[in-house]
């Protein structure tokens, strides 16, 4: 089963040379500055490479982060902080605030947005993905692995080192509470999206999956509620995805909910609870809709006319015929008024955040290449003027065309 899942854009920076002539008096300090230098251009050119797997993610953001530690861990263990964190300064945009950029004089900043595009780069790799068809089951799970390690290492960031920032997050930016909360809640929803896909393929029992609907419903409602606070100019588009998807699958919920009625007998039940799947299908369609018309960051996208939207619409209306048929032939139930309450509690296939942690320092950085650092070197006017290749230009994202039967171009 194809997914089609929303995404903003990438974080764009700008560049950053580690070069601090003067300051590095040691071959060993100078080793370490330009091992900086080429892997954090190593790991940017990744995040738009489109051959880039998994694997060659980790390598480089190990390495890049090992070394970058060295800006911020005490060698000795101590809780004192390391000389080197406010040496550079390091600019950052937002997914949603277009190229305006953030800038702060902290190594504290650049290990969190670059966390977080790592952490966005694992669901636009989960997303190129689920968005093939005939999706083979290695490829599920590697976007369900995907999914949750996006979630783990938003969560990393939120709980360990955000709270590190000298200086306090702006409101509406990337890593305030507000937006890292809601990336964290959509990885979860999205990955248990794979789950419903899988259940339903393997014909698990309706019960179950009427329960992992709601609870997906659920997640993406609770997303929607974190952003409900943020400039619809920015956040538009993004809480429009996330109303379709809760009403897309309440409907599920309601289909499947129907299905468990009809199988023990409560017909007219049966009949309402996909009368209600329809409601909320129709309303997530009008959300199809009004998601293609909305500007604002994120996907262009169709997703009506995507294969995992159209299968929905045919089984609701072919369960509600059965239910319909075998209510006038066998069960003659009158059809309550009120919609059944979903009162559903999954035992399985729920998603937790898999744990992150960044690498340990990397090993060329000792107490004797520590030292050889010397600040009163530096050139009294260096945080003056910002430089011409300090601008910050967009990342341009790989353009993933879609699948004959996707209806929409997954970013």
């Amino acid at each position: 089963m194809t997914h089609w899942f929303h995404r903003n854009p990438l974080k764009a920076t700008a560049p950053v040379s580690f070069n601090y002539y003067g300051v590095a008096t040691t071959p060993a300090a100078a080793k370490v500055c330009n091992d900086l230098r080429l892997s954090r251009t190593r790991l940017l050119e990744l995040f738009t490479d489109s051959s880039c797997n998994p694997e060659m993610m980790k390598n480089a953001t190990d390495l890049y982060f090992s070394l970058l530690q060295g800006f911020i861990l005490s060698l000795d263990d101590s809780s004192q902080e390391c000389k080197l964190r406010y040496i550079q300064n390091f600019k950052w945009t937002d997914t949603l605030q277009g190229q305006v950029p953030s800038a702060q004089q902290d190594a504290v900043f650049e290990l969190v947005s670059m966390g977080f595009n790592v952490a966005l780069w694992y669901t636009k790799y989960a997303s190129r993905l689920a968005g093939k068809e005939d999706i083979t089951e290695d490829e599920a799970k590697d976007v369900h692995r995907s999914l949750k390690i996006a979630a783990g290492i938003f969560k990393h960031l939120k709980e360990n080192h955000i709270p590190k920032l000298i200086t306090p997050v702006e409101k509406g930016r990337d890593l305030e509470a507000r937006l890292i909360d809601s990336y964290i809640i959509q990885c979860q929803a999205e990955a248990q999206e794979v789950t419903i896909a899988r259940a339903i393929e393997l014909k698990h029992n309706p019960g179950l999956i009427a329960a992992l609907a709601y609870e997906t419903a659920n997640f993406y409602q609770k997303a929607d509620k974190t952003l409900s606070s943020l400039d619809p100019a920015y956040a538009g588009k993004w809480r429009k995805y996330l109303n379709l998807k809760t009403c897309f699958y309440m409907a599920y919920a309601y289909c499947y909910h129907g299905q468990t009625l009809l199988a023990s007998d409560k017909c007219g039940e049966a009949i309402r609870s996909l009368q209600e799947s329809e409601k909320f299908f129709a309303k997530a369609e009008a959300l199809c809709k009004e998601y293609g018309e909305t500007k604002g960051p994120g996907t262009t996208a169709k997703p009506s006319g995507h294969l995992f939207f159209r299968k929905l619409g045919s089984l609701i209306k072919n369960t509600l015929e059965k239910c319909q048929r075998e209510n006038g032939f066998i069960y003659f139930q009158k059809v309550p008024a009120e919609a059944p309450q979903l009162e559903l509690k999954a035992n399985y296939g729920l998603v937790e955040p898999v744990p992150f942690e960044f690498p340990a320092l990397n090993a060329h950085w000792t107490p004797e290449t520590l030292a050889a650092f010397d600040l009163t070197k530096r050139p009294k006017d260096d945080t003056a003027k910002p430089k011409p290749d300090d601008e910050v230009k967009p990342l341009k994202e790989p353009d993933i065309k879609p699948q004959k039967d996707s209806g929409c171009q997954i970013s």
